[in-house]
């Protein structure tokens, strides 16, 4: 059903006047091919940069370019550089810490001795958080004290030595935790 609509201007048209209204002029040719490139570059852009995104992230973005001059590159053969090696030393000035992680008791107190009569000062015995220790470490928090955790590994049957900053709190520069392992020498 059609619908009538009261009568406007554009309804009546002037004679000298070729258009009323809103008009726009014709498109130019070829208009529509330039929004299909823009399109596809824009395209290409977005995959160029997602493809490097990938390659960036997976870590395979490697360029190498296979024109212009090359030259010759030595290799240079690894030299092997002495690792200096760190000598057990005493050095009462230290403070130790003994941590009794068995259900041994008296443990640490029986190793404070052990240490003081090898001409350790510093020495308080305590016991651990936990009893279930296995291993027997000796924990040292500076590099500089390497030598004094060596020494005293050597008065525990050569414990292994660990650096760690976990012990640092107890004001204790080295830290030995006994664990199921250790045997006192006889």
């Amino acid at each position: 059903m059609a619908q009538k609509f009261p009568a406007d201007r554009f309804d009546r048209l002037p004679d000298d006047i070729e258009r009323i209204g809103a008009h726009r002029a014709p498109r130019p040719r070829g208009y529509g091919w330039i929004w299909v490139a823009w399109c596809a570059g824009i395209a290409v852009v977005i995959v160029g940069i997602g493809a490097l995104g990938i390659f960036a992230i997976n870590g395979t973005l490697n360029v190498g370019f296979p024109f212009g001059t090359k030259t010759a590159t030595a290799t240079a053969t690894p030299t092997s550089t002495p690792t200096p090696t760190v000598t057990p030393a005493v050095n009462p000035a230290l403070n130790l810490m003994v941590l009794n992680g068995t259900t041994t008791e008296g443990l640490a107190t029986e190793v404070t001795t052990t240490l003081t009569n090898a001409g350790w000062k510093n020495v308080t015995p305590a016991n651990a958080s936990s009893t279930d220790i296995t291993a027997t470490t000796v924990y040292y928090s500076d590099a500089k004290n390497e030598g004094a955790a060596l020494a005293v590994s050597q008065e525990l049957g050569n414990a292994p030595t660990r650096v760690t900053q976990d012990f640092v709190a107890s004001g204790a520069d080295i830290t030995v935790v006994l664990g199921s392992d250790y045997h006192p020498a006889e």
